[in-house]
């Protein structure tokens, strides 16, 4: 630990594949090769980033679900567990989290339900890393509400890149009606190939847009089937192959990130 406050990020976009999850894992991971201490926090009810940790959820044991379900009953300490990897933590998601949405439709205030139970944190983490629902749902606004900062990749196709303008828009009502803190910290291409037309294309229009281009990491994130092997085996990839592209792509962001304030 650093002694500095705990950097609390989402990591969202309303587009599905374009690497949310291997962000988290493989950015939560190379933040702990730079010596932080990381806790990933898995709100997908796919549980990718579980999994993608080399967890398998047994029917008895505690995930984010049973938290948001019962506040009463556990504290959000209940829920960590010390993965392989020293400094590394995670809070695991489970199929029941896609209950939860309509469990607390009703449940007022239910947009803080997070935000409330991570208020009883006992223990301090230089960063908390949330991976999110691949849609615009309660709990993707739960996470939002909770968050300081939100990463956003975009994988480097079309239809991601258009999906940025209402991301953008979710985070701005959110950052209006319900937290004012919340603040964009970077976007970072993924899945980027120099070999495709179409993928230089969509980084250079991040790079000229005037509302990305201040956002936009310097790193770039690679295509490479290392992380896909990595994810299978449940390892993130710097440490199943550092010297893959994969491995130092994540930690070039990581550096970025450590050095980047929240915009």
């Amino acid at each position: 630990m650093n002694g500095k406050a705990t950097r609390i990020i989402a990591v969202a976009n309303e587009k599905g594949g374009v690497g949310k999850t291997v962000t988290v894992i493989n950015l939560g991971a190379a933040l702990v090769r730079e010596g932080n201490e990381v806790l990933i926090v898995d709100m997908d009810p796919q549980a990718n980033a579980t999994k993608g940790l080399g967890f398998q959820i047994k029917e008895q044991q505690l995930s984010i679900y049973d938290l948001l379900n019962d506040p009463e009953s556990h504290t959000v300490d209940d829920l960590i567990s010390a993965t392989q990897w020293k400094g590394l933590y995670l809070i695991p998601s489970h199929v029941d989290l896609a209950g939860a949405e309509v469990e607390l439709v009703n449940v007022q205030g239910r947009e803080n339900r997070l935000r409330e139970v991570f208020g009883n944190l006992g223990r301090n983490f230089d960063y908390i890393l949330l991976d999110t629902p691949p849609s615009l749902s309660l709990l993707t606004v739960n996470v939002l509400t909770y968050a300081k900062e939100v990463l956003v990749p975009c994988q480097t196709q079309p239809y991601a890149y258009a999906a940025l303008e209402d991301l953008f828009d979710t985070i701005e009502a959110v950052n209006e009606e319900i937290n004012p803190e919340l603040r964009v910290s970077g976007i970072v291409a993924t899945f980027f190939s120099k070999r495709t037309r179409v993928s230089q294309n969509i980084l250079e229009k991040l790079k000229e847009n005037e509302n990305y281009r201040p956002l936009l990491f310097d790193t770039v994130v690679r295509t490479n089937t290392t992380i896909a092997e990595s994810a299978e085996v449940g390892k993130p990839v710097v440490f199943y192959r550092s010297g893959s592209y994969g491995a130092t792509d994540y930690l070039q962001l990581a550096r970025e990130l450590m050095d980047r304030a929240a915009a």
